[in-house]
């Protein structure tokens, strides 16, 4: 969706995707629009609540089972295992993900981390597809004003072009650029705090061949789950901002995210886009 600055100003029910790496200000953002104009719609949320939220289950169930004490109060009904995902707090999502490595030390074999991968690739397709749905929904229903959709990090790794129609043609994309001098700070803090990822499958395949020839791994599930994580997260890093960059150039916007970080509310946001608009017509 494309638009004047003017015609930002006067579009009366507003409705944006934000796009950004993790660590850019994206949900922080979102989170300083009023909750009585704007519907926040949070695709990660939606994978774990609907897309996910079985196999999610499955996955904790099945680590339950391995307890001797929680396997016989689950087997017998006596206990009911449910999550607790909320937009605040989405780490059943992250651990059912989870990380490649020694199944020992917590990590995945390679089949199953690949068939992790392959539905949560699906499910954020699906996901971002219920857009139009929900901005239907949140007037309808709710009767919200303006919508905001916060798109997860792994958006432009989907290689789905009708996805991007789709929220292109319903809502006004921008991307948060991260300047070069946050790039490190970001790099070095997921390095130091490694959080399962998606990856797409032909990055994985390369990465994880170029990792174990350095590392002299012979097998997937040797490695300590946390070293794949960390090694790869800065070349991840790299590989998305350019495609990130393609998305906004196409169907969208860019905003820095320095000038993000001064936004202190509803105004200020509007005020930010309209300028990106105008700069960038």
């Amino acid at each position: 969706m494309k638009m004047s600055p003017q015609e930002f100003l006067d579009w009366k029910t507003k409705r944006i995707t934000l796009l950004a790496m993790s660590g850019a200000g994206k949900t922080t953002l979102a989170n300083k629009l009023p909750k009585a104009n704007w519907f926040h719609y949070s695709g990660d949320y939606r994978i774990g609540t609907k897309y996910l939220e079985e196999p999610i289950l499955d996955n904790i169930k099945r680590q339950a089972m391995r307890v001797p004490f929680l396997r016989e109060l689950l087997l017998s009904d006596s206990i009911h295992i449910s999550n607790k995902i909320t937009v605040d707090n989405l780490a059943p999502v992250s651990s059912f993900l989870g990380k490649l490595g020694n199944p020992e030390l917590g990590g995945l074999s390679l089949q199953e981390f690949k068939r992790r991968q392959k539905l949560h690739h699906q499910a954020e397709i699906a996901a971002m597809n219920d857009v139009p749905d929900f901005i239907d929904k949140a007037v309808d229903i709710y009767g919200y004003k303006y919508f905001v959709n916060d798109a997860g990090g792994s958006v432009c790794e989907l290689d789905s072009p009708e996805v991007l129609e789709t929220l292109a043609q319903n809502t006004l994309i921008v991307y948060i650029k991260i300047p070069p001098a946050l790039e490190q700070t970001i790099i070095e803090r997921a390095k130091s705090d490694p959080k399962p990822l998606y990856y797409r499958e032909a990055f994985l395949d390369e990465k994880l061949a170029e990792f174990m020839q350095l590392k002299n791994y012979a097998s997937t599930n040797v490695m300590p789950p946390d070293d794949f994580v960390s090694w790869v997260f800065p070349e991840l890093f790299k590989s998305r901002l350019p495609r990130y960059q393609a998305i906004a150039d196409q169907y969208g916007y860019t905003v820095d995210a320095n000038d993000v970080a001064t936004v202190k509310g509803e105004d200020d946001f509007i005020r930010l886009i309209a300028d990106a608009l105008g700069s960038q017509q």
